[in-house]
């Protein structure tokens, strides 16, 4: 690794015009006819051939010889035959995902720890476990990474072997070129994350921002209404978000898309007492941005200010869910800001769906009240809240399934491609 990419003089300087990378060819991601069986077969499955060729359009020849790679691949099983519906028509063999083989690995980097986890390929978390950082220099970070996915595949494998390893975390990523672009949390500038742990784990490493996992997860196994188009809010120490549009995961040709940390909701104003809590000044400069607002650390710092006995946010969270007032009342007035920004961007991209990642909403009812209330209130083009924003799939799975999902959604991206594993089965 390139020390002088993360050496303390460098690695918190603001971002400069000529240091962002230039705008490639970044084509759409089209779905092969492979893939698009996968896909059907993880939404469907045991499902028989000609229900798969309704569901894709494909013809019932093509259909049979991508069921056949994938069969040969050991991606997909055969179940026993199976008589048709109240046993008319032919008998047919269904065809089915297959998690006795395989799993995907994946590492979500977060500001405090690192989340690792096993999911086999129908979503299923098999095992997680969370790594407290031991100083956030990328090279000791990484490192514990490598080290300790061979120990969670041992204790939780069943022998299965890793296809994969996901990498998920906040800010820029360039999925492309496999690293970290800046995160400023972290430290970290130019981490070329994909390179280093593919040569300490000897697997294939897929790097994406958590966001965009998190949109690529509710596509595959999550959301139905996330497919086509959606916009995915993340609020945890990072804040950030996820476009899909056209049923394609937004990057832009930098892949810098989703960074609405800065969007203006303006200070918190209103407390259970009802005194005023000035906010906090942004890294930016400016009061009032989103994830000044409402990030992990937000939160802990007002918790504090009310006299809450807490250092962190996973404290203040269980408080909350055992119905301590204050910390109720912090959470509420989280989501109203919130709601603020998710009326925004509902208004900017008209999505089908907007997926609130905040374990707030997810687990206090009262809090997606109240963000949907403040989107009826806010937003122009929103006209029923409670179908257009909904809490995420995966409240309590969220950072095991953001890495994860990374290397999944490689696989049905393109599951005829060049997998070591793969290829040692067929």
């Amino acid at each position: 690794m390139d020390r002088s990419k993360t050496s303390p003089d460098r690695r918190l300087a603001p971002l400069r015009r000529a240091d962002i990378p230039p705008a490639g060819a970044n084509p759409l991601r089209r779905v092969s006819g492979t893939g698009a069986v996968l896909g059907a077969v993880l939404d469907h499955g045991p499902v028989a051939r000609s229900t798969i060729a309704r569901l894709t359009g494909l013809s019932p020849a093509s259909v049979s010889g991508h069921c056949g790679a994938l069969l040969d691949r050991g991606l997909v099983r055969e179940g026993p035959e199976t008589a048709g519906p109240r046993g008319l028509g032919r008998p047919f063999i269904p065809v089915e995902i297959d998690t006795s083989r395989f799993l995907v690995a994946g590492a979500h980097i977060a500001v405090p720890h690192v989340t690792l986890s096993l999911m086999d390929l129908t979503g299923r978390i098999v095992a997680q476990e969370r790594r407290p950082h031991e100083g956030s220099e990328p090279g000791r970070v990484l490192a514990r990474v490598a080290a300790g996915l061979p120990r969670l595949l041992a204790a939780h494998g069943s022998g299965r072997t890793a296809l994969a390893l996901g990498v998920a975390t906040g800010h820029w990523v360039d999925p492309e070129a496999g690293t970290v672009v800046h995160h400023p949390q972290l430290g970290w500038r130019g981490v070329p994350v994909r390179d280093e742990l593919a040569g300490a784990t000897g697997v294939p490493v897929y790097l994406d921002s958590h966001s965009r996992a998190l949109a690529r997860a509710e596509q595959l196994f999550g959301d139905v209404g996330t497919r086509r188009s959606a916009v995915v809010l993340f609020v945890g120490n990072v804040v950030d978000a996820a476009f899909v549009t056209a049923g394609a995961v937004h990057q832009g040709p930098r892949f810098g898309a989703g960074n609405v940390a800065h969007l203006p909701v303006g200070t918190s104003t209103s407390t259970s007492t009802g005194s005023a809590s000035a906010g906090a000044c942004c890294t930016c400069g400016t009061a009032g941005c989103l994830q000044s607002e409402v990030s992990e650390p937000a939160m802990v710092r007002r918790a504090v200010e009310r006299g809450l006995p807490v250092t962190k946010f996973a404290e203040l969270l269980d408080l909350a869910v055992e119905g301590d007032p204050v910390a109720v009342e912090l959470f509420r007035q989280r989501a109203r800001l919130t709601g603020r920004a998710a009326a925004v961007l509902l208004d900017m991209f008209d999505p089908e769906v907007l997926v609130v990642v905040e374990p707030g909403t997810g687990r206090l009812p009262s809090c997606m009240d109240e963000l949907r209330a403040e989107v009826e209130a806010r937003s122009l083009v929103c006209d029923d809240a409670a179908r257009s924003v909904v809490p995420s799939s995966f409240t309590g799975s969220v950072l095991a399934t953001a890495g994860a999902a990374v290397a999944l959604g490689a696989l049905h991206d393109d599951p005829l491609g060049p997998w070591p594993a793969l290829a040692a089965v067929s």
